[in-house]
């Protein structure tokens, strides 16, 4: 069995012609034009402008949990100062890595103090619609502003 050894000079020139072929690959021109507004932005495991777009919308409350890598948010008990009262509890999911209305989901838990004891309420169903539309208009919002 004869096995060929390259020299140190040999294998050196071997090397630099691999490494030039590989970099040749790169230096292409027809590369694609970046889309900064795309609607599938995945930097943070969820559509960036629904993400933002959804911690602006909540900001009033304090939060107790951002998880931008799965996509929750969740305020703490919120007490309007006009309605001490009542009391608001969010969630916020965002379900997908595109922007689309389907991308994002709000779950509200409401309290009443009743006696000075907080006792659960219903949460009308506009209350959640409104905020989600309210999360994906700026979501929109924010892409917009991206491409100008």
């Amino acid at each position: 069995m004869n096995v060929t050894r390259l020299t140190p000079i040999a294998s050196r020139a071997v090397f630099a012609t691999l490494a030039l072929a590989s970099l040749a690959a790169c230096g292409g021109r027809d590369r694609p034009a970046a889309d900064l507004a795309a609607s599938q932005v995945t930097t943070i495991g969820v559509n960036s402008y629904l993400w933002r777009a959804a911690l602006e919308t909540v900001s009033f409350a304090p939060l107790l949990q951002a998880d931008s890598a799965g996509g929750v948010i969740v305020t703490d008990w919120y007490a309007n100062p006009d309605n001490p009262g009542e009391r608001v509890k969010l969630t916020v999911s965002i379900l997908d890595q595109d922007l689309r209305a389907d991308a994002v989901r709000v779950a509200a838990s409401r309290q009443v103090n009743q006696g000075g004891a907080w006792v659960d309420a219903p949460v009308q169903a506009a209350t959640v619609q409104k905020l989600e539309s309210i999360i994906l208009t700026k979501a929109r919002d924010l892409r917009r502003q991206t491409v100008s």
